[in-house]
């Protein structure tokens, strides 16, 4: 007696089970549909990716529905509110829903990646223009004999700095045995000290405007292609994953529902065919 009434709370429990499982995913469903725009890609991508990743929650639910009415047919219980039929009739339609899912999912990525790419270059391609612009100017203003003589005095601060730090041995071997400065840094200061018109070279190639603008440029291009590399691999992973997983819900569903809409409809019509035989 207490087994049967354990086993009949337990399926009861079950039951509950699954159906807060449903409930909560339309709940979460319904609130996810108030940022839905349908002209804009980003949220619709957003709004599917939440979705499939709550999509196994229902699954669980219909499950738990389907083990609580094995166990009351076992223990020749009455249903009570018997919820296989809707069940079943709510996993045939998830199952077409997340099967819709996964083409307009990869599609709306597909255009996601393609404006985020674009946007990317846009950018790249006005800062660039706005340091072109600035060159430009920059250029102008050196044709002034004060602008040249500025520069210039750039030039001998920066190459004073260095010679002192190179004729300093004590300096010199503390800048190399500095653990934070750059290896790179070090090489040129090794090369500095084995070759002093290297350093001249250098200034003048660092504080040369149209070198300094060229090496911006180049890491605008760059930063430039590991942002597309960056926007193209997050859009494949993103649509690879929740595509996949969209459709394995489909299936899924699909399988459950139907399977079982046509074991239901065998058993009613066997139920039918022997009722004339009484």
């Amino acid at each position: 007696m207490v087994n049967r009434v354990a086993s009949s709370n337990t399926a009861l429990v079950l039951k509950v089970i699954g159906i807060v499982c449903i409930l909560s995913f339309f709940v979460d469903f319904g609130v996810l549909l108030l940022d839905f725009s349908p002209t804009n890609k980003q949220l619709q991508v957003g709004l599917v990716t939440a979705i499939v990743d709550r999509g196994i929650v229902p699954l669980l639910g219909i499950g738990a529905i389907f083990v609580s009415s094995w166990m009351n047919n076992a223990e020749d219980r009455p249903q009570g509110l018997d919820l296989r039929l809707p069940a079943l009739i709510l996993a045939s339609l998830f199952g077409l829903m997340f099967l819709l899912m996964f083409p307009i999912h990869l599609n709306n990525v597909r255009q996601v990646s393609t404006q985020r790419v674009s946007q990317i270059s846009q950018d790249a391609q006005q800062a660039e223009t706005q340091l072109n612009n600035q060159l430009s100017k920059f250029l102008d203003q050196l044709t002034n004999n004060q602008a040249k003589a500025q520069l210039e005095q750039v030039r001998n601060q920066a190459k004073a700095q260095f010679a002192e730090l190179l004729k300093d041995e004590q300096k010199y071997k503390q800048a190399l045995d500095n653990p934070r400065l750059p290896a790179g840094q070090k090489e040129l200061l090794k090369k500095f000290k084995a070759n002093p018109q290297e350093l001249d070279q250098f200034i003048d190639q660092q504080t040369d405007p149209k070198e300094v603008a060229n090496q911006r440029i180049s890491q605008i291009r760059q930063r430039k292609e590991e942002a597309e590399k960056q926007a193209k691999d997050g859009a494949w992973k993103s649509g690879l994953r929740i595509g996949i997983s969209s459709l394995l819900l489909s299936i899924g569903y699909i399988i459950i529902g139907w399977t079982g809409l046509k074991g239901m409809g065998a058993l009613q019509g066997g139920g039918k065919r022997k009722a004339p035989a009484r």
